[in-house]
């Protein structure tokens, strides 16, 4: 049970002389360290919040000075003794929480000080190894309480002696503690509404009777039976949460009630009438013998009866997932006429029927995924299946197709779960040699499908044109190794609605694959393929989020950080790539983009001569060598050639000089001739 403590105010906060933050009529000593409450807080304080902090013993002069507190949380401290006479000035306090500390060290005299408390609406003793006898003393003179919280104690069984004059009750919290076993112990509170029981270790809940009752939780126990008390009377009661406990048949509810949610998740129910091998057990009967005092009655009742004998006209939820539900019962729907959300999921369904006039009209949301359906049954040219449905989670089956013209019924559906069954999109191409297509699903003209799952279908050559007349927003087609090949043209239907695309693990390889038309795109995930080279196309999309994750990239383009998709993007995956570490400017770029977010960016690895290392950390060595590596290649040649050309003009500068005589006297030997002036 939660206690809302603070004013809502929103006027700025002071700090007092001791450290404590004022605002308006709060103070606020969270964290201080205190081993003593503060005396030089405003005199008017009506809400004082001392948690976390380290006071043992809150004596007769702790609240003197205020006459006006209303609320008083003392949650986390090492409170071991509250004196009788501290509330004697503070008697207007109306909640209170004294949760993790160690109280049943002096609870005796701590409820001596309680009782001096008569506008006491809120209570919270979690936390504080109390058992039941300790709580029957600590709450039995508070007449006024509302809300109750013994949570996390060590409390073991209840009995009517527990919860002794709380008549004005309507909360009560007894979750994580130890009880086994409850004898009449809130046959008294008659007004109690809300009664939270889970984490203990109940077995059984039989004769149920708090007709007042509107909440109840007695999830994560023990139990097998869970048995109303037959009466018609009209029970209160709109939330009944049993899951997550070991439950073996569907409970027997009360006749009339106002229940609106009923979840029985993580149980091990079943219906038995029909058992998976054809035998009916529907004519097995048995004898009850009832002894009271001295009168014997022998009650014969059908031992496999399944019909449901309570009104469940106002239901709305039943979540029935993880159970061993192999089958329904005839009619069992049909008693849920408002039923708007049903999770039949992880079950042992193998057939599920549709029908037109369905007590499912109402239907919002069918989940039926992680069962082992084959079949998903329909009545021919039925025109009226689930009109309202939104959401259908059909994956992880063994359906290969579904009823023709399913979708066509479902005229608001929104959310179409298929994946991990073995299905296929309509159109289907002709195999050669066969007289008939095979089976598909024909999602085409639901116009209202805006998102859609087929991963994991085993989806082969996608063609023609599977999504015309939709308008997908998110469409997940991962794990689908033959559905694509290097063209998108069957996705073109979708260029102007779609928003997120997970293509991951679809063996794509292909550069030349075109996003360009996808201008609608926010979201992409193509990780788990074997891109090579980054797709030039991706640039000039505006994408909030990439996954690149597990590819074949060396690098990403050196700009990428410039193009619309660098500046767009919010969130980007990089891990898992063969990135080469001397050509890693696109990843410094992208580091120094504002805004962005690379989740995976510790997990980033670059390869150096056979090396695996972090771009984050490369020694200078190989920075070094990186920049040999990349430098201008020909101003390198010239580097190279410099040297020998220098070398050449030495050694034709040294022949000439040295043979410059014996050249001279040649060339006039053989061209000089004497001339008359």
């Amino acid at each position: 049970l939660a206690v809302g403590w603070g004013s809502g105010a929103v006027t700025a906060w002071t700090t007092s002389p001791g450290g404590c933050e004022l605002v308006q009529s709060t103070a606020d000593c969270t964290g201080r360290w205190l081993s003593s409450v503060p005396g030089n807080l405003r005199g008017d304080t009506e809400e004082l919040l001392l948690d976390d902090n380290t006071i043992q013993v809150l004596g007769n002069a702790s609240l003197l000075s205020y006459h006006q507190l209303r609320r008083l949380s003392l949650t986390k401290n090492r409170l071991e003794l509250i004196k009788p006479g501290v509330f004697l000035s503070s008697q207007g306090l109306h909640a209170l929480s004294l949760a993790d500390n160690l109280l049943f060290t002096n609870y005796s005299l701590t409820a001596a000080a309680l009782s001096a408390l008569p506008a006491l609406r809120t209570l919270d003793l979690a936390g504080n190894r109390l058992t039941e006898d300790m709580v029957s003393v600590l709450v039995r003179n508070l007449s006024s309480l509302e809300s109750l919280s013994v949570a996390r104690n060590i409390i073991m069984r209840l009995d009517s002696s527990v919860f002794t004059n709380l008549t004005q009750l309507l909360e009560l919290n007894l979750e994580k503690n130890y009880i086994f076993e409850i004898d009449q112990a809130f046959e008294g509170l008659q007004r109690l509404q809300r009664l939270n029981i889970a984490y203990n270790y109940l077995p059984c809940v039989v004769e149920f009777s708090l007709t007042q009752l509107r909440e109840l939780n007695v999830s994560n126990n023990i139990i097998e039976w869970f048995l109303a008390l037959e009466s018609d009377d009209l029970f209160e009661l709109e939330v009944l949460d049993l899951s997550h406990n070991r439950l073996l048949f569907f409970p027997v509810l009360p006749r009339q009630s106002k229940l609106h949610s009923l979840l029985l998740k993580d149980n091990e129910m079943s219906f038995y009438q029909r058992l998976p091998n054809g035998t009916s057990l529907v004519d097995v009967t048995v004898q009850f013998l009832l002894i009271d005092g001295n009168s014997t009655n022998i009650t014969t009742v059908s031992l496999w009866d399944e019909i449901c004998h309570s009104n469940l006209s106002s239901l709305h939820l039943l979540d029935m997932s993880q159970n061993q539900v192999w089958y329904l019962p005839e009619g069992f729907l049909a008693q849920m006429p408002s039923l708007t959300h049903l999770k039949l999921n992880q079950n042992c369904l193998e057939t599920f029927q549709l029908s037109e006039g369905d007590p499912l009209a109402m239907l919002t949301e069918l989940d039926l995924s992680q069962n082992q359906l084959v079949e998903l049954g329909a009545e021919v040219g039925a025109g009226n299946i689930l009109p309202n449905l939104q959401l259908f989670n059909l994956s992880t089956n063994r359906l290969q197709v579904l009823p023709p013209g399913v979708f066509a019924y479902t005229r608001k559906i929104t959310t179409v779960d298929l994946s991990r069954n073995r299905v296929n999109l309509c159109p289907q191409p002709a195999v050669a040699g066969e007289a008939e297509t095979p089976p598909c699903v024909d999602i085409r003209g639901v116009k209202t499908l805006t998102h859609l799952s087929l991963a994991g279908c085993g989806l082969r050559g996608l063609g023609g044109h599977p999504f015309q007349g939709t308008s997908l927003m998110h469409l997940d087609l991962s794990d689908n190794h033959q559905a694509l090949s290097g063209d998108l043209g069957w996705l073109q239907d979708l260029a102007l609605t779609l928003q997120v695309l997970s293509l991951r693990n679809t063996s794509l390889s292909s550069t030349a694959m075109d996003f360009s038309a996808f201008n609608s795109l926010v979201r992409l995930d193509l990780s788990g393929n074997s891109l090579s080279v980054f797709p030039s196309s991706l640039g000039i999309l505006k994408l909030l989020s990439l996954d690149l994750r597990d590819n074949c990239l060396p690098a990403l383009p050196p700009d990428v950080a410039r193009m619309p998709l660098g500046k767009s993007l919010q969130e980007v995956y990089l891990s898992q790539n063969p990135y080469n570490c001397c050509t890693l400017g696109w990843w410094d770029s992208l580091q120094r983009v504002e805004g962005l977010h690379i989740p995976d960016g510790q997990e980033m690895t670059c390869s150096y001569a056979s090396r695996t290392l972090s771009p984050r950390a490369l020694p200078e060595r190989v920075l070094w060598s990186c920049r040999w590596q990349t430098a201008n290649l020909a101003l390198l040649y010239l580097v190279l050639a410099l040297p020998t050309c220098l070398t050449l003009l030495v050694a034709f500068a040294v022949v000439f000089l040295t043979l410059k005589q014996k050249l001279l006297k040649m060339v006039k030997s053989r061209c000089g001739v004497s001339s008359p002036y």
